[in-house]
């Protein structure tokens, strides 16, 4: 496994909130998960490790040749940046809500295929 270093981009781009919305719209009112990208928005960038987002959110690793993961490792193994993660944090402490991936889950799994120890960068919000 490679221990290589994941470069990211400083912001998540436009088509990535409109992705985090169209999801984060089946899972709750459309006016809610609007609320939640103008959180996100406004989240400022941290770095959490690959293998906890997956942990945390529950989802299984994905296959290295699915095809979205794959294209992430290929701009991955040629140093190519890609855009960091929107989240919606979990709650515990009111039920069983484990972290969403809003936007980005084949990358989180991409770079656990590339070094399942690597910082992530995302932007997180909760709800209210």
């Amino acid at each position: 496994m490679s221990k290589k270093e994941v470069p990211w981009r400083e912001k998540p781009a436009a088509e990535d909130y409109k992705a985090a919305l169209a999801y984060l719209s089946l899972l709750m009112s459309h006016p809610e998960a609007q609320k939640v990208i103008r959180a996100l928005r406004s989240a400022r960038t941290q770095a959490w490790i690959a293998k906890d987002l997956l942990r945390a959110s529950r989802l299984p690793l994905s296959s290295s040749d699915d095809r979205h993961v794959s294209s992430d490792l290929k701009r991955l193994n040629k140093g190519k940046p890609l855009s960091p993660i929107l989240l919606l944090r979990g709650d515990l402490t009111h039920g069983d809500s484990p972290l969403t991936i809003a936007d980005g889950y084949h990358r989180i799994c991409a770079v656990c295929h590339f070094n399942e120890d690597a910082p992530v960068r995302c932007r997180i919000a909760a709800l209210e």
